[in-house]
């Protein structure tokens, strides 16, 4: 009888422990061994983050969705607004900008719309291993979109590119859904080079915001140099392998569908995640916002880390309140803006806090 209460108590707290481990992993373990970003590699992001924002809006001029202070796209140099009407379902919105102050000429893609039925069909194309490219796995649905996008644009990407001078860099840039669109339109381009009038791959920029998972490790890897993604404190969506469908189908219990997969990933030794070449990952080297410490409420002054992990990325999922909030641009460009005027970054000094100094700013 002893002997059966005793493995009953070891199971007991067993469980407990494993429930204390699940309940208390925050998104800052995700990145506590990477160094701090610099001012210069990240300073882009909150204008990028402004020009994604840009796409949702119908008059530049008097916008609706941009947030107050910070950068604001020139209504001038907007070269094209595409609709989903104008792309008939094959990809999400976008616009073609030209920043001359910044020297860069960019192509914007909006993220997923939950009313529109074209959205949804980009993410049910594909499943596991479905696609092969590169010597790796992306996702098919996002490739064919991707694809489509460059043999409509190419030629007044090229056309850009050799009227404003080489001295521009090219720049893909996309929030969730579009985020996986440009980063494999970033491949493509890359690969393919001839189609932008031969622009180095050294112009070439991604900015992937809250990304999807949509490129296996061994291609997340390969560009790093180019592709940079960009994601928020506890952000659900590059935290889980599980199919993009199954995601949005559930996207009205969301929470509910996270804590399962949450569970099940918890059984799913590490090794036997990285031996499966087709498992997708968020690509390129990484930027993580950290603006929330374990056991402490509200928002802490963020800080930048970054890395390009070579042994898988995000595994985790955080069962936290903010795990979908945190998908949110408007957030992201908050946030990231913040960190920037918080080290006064006009320097290539590290994006560290010094938490006294900044407690001291956020008090006055």
């Amino acid at each position: 009888m002893s002997f059966s209460c005793g493995i009953e108590c070891v199971v007991v707290l067993g469980c407990l422990r494993w429930a204390w481990k699940r309940c208390t992993y925050i998104g800052s373990y995700d990145s506590a061994t990477w160094p701090p970003a610099t001012c210069d590699d990240f300073e882009p992001v909150p204008r990028v983050c402004r020009l994604i924002l840009a796409v949702y809006e119908s008059d530049l001029n008097n916008p609706q969705f941009l947030p107050s202070g910070g950068y604001r796209p020139n209504p001038e140099w907007l070269i094209k607004r595409v609709t989903y009407e104008q792309t008939n379902g094959r990809a999400p919105p976008y616009i073609i900008y030209v920043d001359h102050d910044h020297r860069e000429i960019v192509l914007a893609i909006r993220g997923l719309n939950l009313v529109k039925e074209s959205d949804y069909k980009l993410l049910l194309d594909n499943r596991l291993g479905m696609q092969m490219f590169d010597g790796g796995f992306v996702h098919h649905g996002l490739l064919k979109s991707a694809t489509w996008l460059l043999n409509q644009e190419s030629e007044t990407l090229k056309r850009l590119w050799l009227e404003n001078g080489s001295d521009y860099n090219m720049v893909f840039a996309g929030h969730s859904l579009g985020s996986g669109v440009a980063a494999l339109l970033t491949v493509i381009v890359v690969n393919h080079r001839d189609l932008l009038g031969g622009i180095p791959r050294s112009k070439v920029r991604c900015y992937a915001v809250a990304p999807a998972r949509c490129m296996s490790l061994n291609l997340a890897v390969k560009y790093a140099d180019v592709i940079n993604s960009v994601i928020l404190q506890d952000d659900f969506l590059p935290r889980t392998a599980t199919p993009l469908e199954d995601i949005f189908k559930s996207i009205f219990c969301l929470p509910c569908l996270l804590f399962l997969v949450c569970l099940r990933d918890t059984f799913i030794p590490e090794g036997r995640k990285l031996r499966d070449q087709r498992r997708l990952y968020a690509p390129g080297r990484m930027y993580h916002i950290v603006e929330r410490k374990f056991c402490r409420c509200g928002r802490f002054p963020p800080e930048i880390r970054t890395a390009i992990p070579v042994d898988g990325r995000f595994e985790h999922i955080v069962l936290s309140c903010h795990a979908t909030s945190d998908h949110g641009i408007i957030w992201i460009e908050k946030e990231a803006r913040k960190a920037l005027e918080y080290r006064n970054l006009r320097g290539s000094g590290p994006l560290i806090k010094n938490t006294k100094m900044l407690w001291i700013e956020l008090l006055v």
